[in-house]
């Protein structure tokens, strides 16, 4: 029994927090967990960041309601849910997910949630469980699953590296270098590939 566990962004839509980045002209939150390892210590820093320009949830709701998934990524979750399960296991939170749920067709999703303030400020955030992404490969394997993982940045290693298989995709240079085992990918087509044969089709 497989369960395919992919990233969201930078896999299948891309950065949020780049394309709000770009909407609100603040180029500090460009930086992702691509940059940043220690996920907990860059969102209290994006929650600083928003405070200090008075931005809050609806504003970045508005960016991502014009974020569409990358080109070929409905197409390549929908033929990988023809024939096996798949999983999203993301770091964003419920708030920002759920517009690009629909636009990808409804996939399972498991992720984090926001603290929000009556008048739409971002207080804090509320992680599902500790390691979210590793905790939940693991899971999954207790109840008899074997996973393959994919994803971009620092924080899909744990889960890429646990599984049956486990591969980057379309990822950094600095990262590919520093994890030379792990196959590193481009196109969903290839991606694909590598998912097959993983489970011996």
């Amino acid at each position: 029994m497989y369960i395919v566990c992919l990233d969201l962004e930078g896999v299948l839509v891309p950065e949020i927090w780049i394309a709000f980045a770009e909407a609100s002209g603040i180029p500090e939150l460009r930086r992702t967990t691509r940059d940043e390892p220690d996920y907990d210590k860059l969102m209290k820093w994006r929650i600083g960041i928003l405070k200090e320009h008075g931005l809050g949830l609806r504003e970045i709701q508005e960016t991502i309601a014009r974020i569409d998934p990358m080109p070929g990524a409905r197409e390549f979750l929908d033929e990988l849910r023809s024939f096996t399960q798949v999983i999203i296991i993301s770091d964003t939170f419920t708030q920002f997910a759920s517009p690009l749920m629909k636009k990808l067709g409804w996939p399972t999703i498991f992720c984090n949630s926001l603290e929000v303030a009556e008048n739409g400020e971002i207080t804090g955030f509320k992680m599902r469980i500790e390691n979210s992404k590793l905790s939940t490969v693991k899971a999954l394997q207790s109840i008899g699953y074997e996973t393959i993982a994919s994803g971009d940045s620092y924080n899909d290693l744990g889960m890429i590296k646990a599984g049956k298989a486990g591969f980057l995709f379309k990822s950094t240079d600095r990262i590919k270098a520093d994890n030379p085992e792990i196959p590193a990918y481009e196109t969903y087509e290839e991606l694909m590939a590598a998912v097959r044969g993983a489970m011996g089709m």
